[in-house]
């Protein structure tokens, strides 16, 4: 793939049949931007909650000639302020040699369309690593701001 040569692309809803790609997926990009090793069985039942029950949300696949080369995946966070569902775009992933041909540009496109066909959708958000140049490059391209909010976590062991 030469760089920044739009690819002929085909977005579907992700279902059970992409696990294994969304799993290597997802590994993949935790390693790429965190130097996290994700446990494959945690990641496993993660991906089949997701594919099969809507409420926590929906992948999306971007498909190549049959193959699976980029995903994301949309989660909801209601807004009481806005009487309105934002849409977080999370696992972003686009294997390496298809990166900057457009993959995650089309996959956002169709979130977009997917969003506007609802009455509810307020926004979308992310979040990206502070050192993922590269992303906010994307980002900002497609129309997104920083914002001004910093995000905190406390994670709860099980």
């Amino acid at each position: 793939m030469s760089a920044q040569q739009p690819i002929s692309l085909s977005i579907r809803q992700a279902t059970p049949a992409d696990a294994e790609d969304l799993i290597a997926f997802n590994q993949a990009m935790a390693y790429e931007t965190e130097g996290l090793r994700l446990a494959t069985e945690t990641l496993h039942a993660g991906i089949h909650t997701a594919l099969s029950d809507p409420a926590h949300g929906f992948y999306l696949v971007a498909e190549r000639d049959g193959r699976v080369v980029g995903s994301l995946l949309v989660t909801f966070e209601w807004s009481d302020w806005r009487n309105g569902q934002f849409w977080w775009i999370q696992s972003v992933y686009v294997l390496p040699q298809y990166r900057g041909n457009g993959v995650y540009r089309t996959l956002y496109t169709a979130v977009r369309e997917r969003a506007r066909a609802r009455d509810h959708v307020c926004g979308f958000r992310l979040y990206v690593e502070r050192n993922n140049t590269r992303a906010q490059r994307t980002y900002a391209a497609l129309g997104m701001a920083p914002t001004p909010y910093l995000m905190y976590e406390e994670t709860i062991e099980s």
